[in-house]
């Protein structure tokens, strides 16, 4: 086969995979954001082993240890309401009370109880994170 031939092949294949990852890339960027829910979204919608990724802040003086579990609530970023949220795993260095946090979340026994997903826990980059005012 013409050595020019087999360039023009691999440029080709090279070319249509890198677009396919392109493709990719910009799907997953774009649907990332949506399975994200709120502490009120969560109440209202919430199902037995179904999971969720929960969004919120910290609640200031919800922070707790309880053996190996860590025992928090997270509050929605627009209402005065917040769920509890018993935790086991890795703990991000950041995490704190009034910081913005995400976790993998399923609902135990009952409406209010909440277990997340052991090391899910990841929370906003201190430098970028900004409190909100409560309404």
């Amino acid at each position: 086969m013409d050595p020019s031939r087999k360039r023009a092949i691999r440029l080709v294949v090279a070319g249509s995979a890198a677009l396919l990852l392109a493709f990719a890339l910009v799907y997953v960027s774009f649907s990332a954001g949506t399975d994200e829910v709120t502490a009120s979204q969560l109440l209202r919608e919430a199902r037995p082993g179904q999971s969720y990724i929960l969004a919120g802040t910290v609640l200031p003086g919800s922070v707790r240890r309880q053996g190996a579990a860590l025992l928090f609530r997270i509050r929605d970023p627009k209402l005065k309401l917040s769920v509890p949220v018993r935790y086991s795993g890795v703990v991000p260095d950041p995490f704190a009370a009034g910081r913005a946090v995400m976790v993998t979340v399923q609902e135990r026994s009952s409406p209010a109880a909440f277990v997340g997903q052991g090391n899910s826990l990841t929370t906003k980059c201190p430098s970028k994170y900004r409190a909100q005012a409560a309404s």
